[in-house]
């Protein structure tokens, strides 16, 4: 049996359990390395379906807004 793990659902669960620790009790460093983890999920997930989607619904949103404020 082969045992695989997905690099961006791995990132995705650190992101999570880092996330729900109190936020006065982190340091600078614990902050850097938070927002490091982050780019690097969102780099893996860019290139999938899903980030694709994630993508257009952005533009669409910042589309809607432009076009609100004319």
């Amino acid at each position: 049996m082969v045992l695989s793990i997905n690099v961006a659902v791995l990132l995705a669960v650190i992101i999570v359990v880092r996330l729900r620790r109190r936020t006065q009790a982190r340091k600078r460093s614990d902050e850097q390395l938070t927002v490091l983890i982050v780019l690097v999920f969102g780099v893996l997930v860019a290139p999938t379906a899903f980030g694709q989607w994630v993508a257009d619904v952005a533009g669409q949103v910042a589309e809607g807004i432009t076009d609100a404020g004319r």
